[in-house]
């Protein structure tokens, strides 16, 4: 059985005491049927990822001794932000949980004129817990150490009028376009794609984001759905610039 890695929002030292509710105890003992004594590696975004025994285990909560630091190497060279349109059910969950696999750094879900989802101002939060809970089990089993950052949703327009590093590279994927993504030069900071919902983004959107100085690219002569535009564009960038590239030397989980 392949090692049990856990994300825990606390902080990581030899022979801290963590104690964790009752979901991970579900999870460790009545789906993985771990017991008291055995070894998972837990990890917080911050301290690395450690060994840490199972003290006692109970049905409502679960007690973990932290011991060693593992050495791991999991993490992209590449800051890739991905600005994604929100789109229906699982398929962002689906984007959520494959940019964090494929080593995004940070997810911005925007409301676009045409996307179908709507959301209020107290969905708003929930919405964004969930899809950071969704990122930080993607690196549970991905080998990850440090989940992306998964802003609240906000409206696209209102996410161009707000500071951000002018310094990268903004790319916007538009079927069509007459440039490939292949075709821009390695970032010299961050790479920022932006890429729609379901039915695309209009052409005033197209507008606003020239003017906010995004380049349009394609990649492809195929309209790809979202959840697959932004896989395959993200596992482009990586493979050009970042660690998927041919010759690297570091495993893929």
């Amino acid at each position: 059985m392949s090692l049990t890695r856990m994300f825990v929002a606390q902080g990581l030292s030899p022979g801290h005491e963590l104690r964790l509710g009752e979901e991970p105890a579900r999870y460790l003992g009545r789906v993985l049927r771990l017991h008291s004594g055995d070894t998972i590696h837990v990890f917080n975004g911050d301290d690395g990822e450690w060994s840490a025994e199972i003290r006692r285990l109970g049905k409502s909560d679960v007690t973990l001794i932290v011991h060693d630091s593992v050495e791991r190497q999991s993490e992209s060279g590449l800051d890739v932000h991905l600005v994604q349109g929100i789109s229906r059910g699982e398929r962002m969950d689906f984007v959520v949980q494959k940019a964090t696999e494929l080593g995004v750094r940070h997810i911005t879900p925007v409301l676009t004129h045409y996307g179908v989802v709507k959301l209020d101002d107290k969905r708003v939060q929930k919405r964004r817990d969930h899809w950071q809970r969704v990122a930080e089990s993607a690196c549970e089993q991905s080998g990850r150490i440090r989940p992306p950052l998964v802003d609240a949703p906000l409206a696209l327009n209102d996410w161009f009028g707000s500071p951000r590093d002018r310094d990268g590279s903004d790319l916007i994927l538009r079927p069509g376009a007459g440039k490939s993504l292949g075709a821009f030069g390695e970032p010299r900071t961050r790479l920022c794609l932006l890429i729609g919902p379901e039915g695309g983004f209009s052409e005033r959107e197209y507008c606003d984001a020239e003017a906010a100085g995004f380049a349009a690219v394609s990649i492809g002569p195929r309209i790809l759905r979202t959840e697959t535009a932004a896989v395959a564009a993200i596992a482009i960038a990586q493979s050009l610039w970042g660690d998927l590239k041919q010759g690297d030397s570091h495993p893929v989980a």
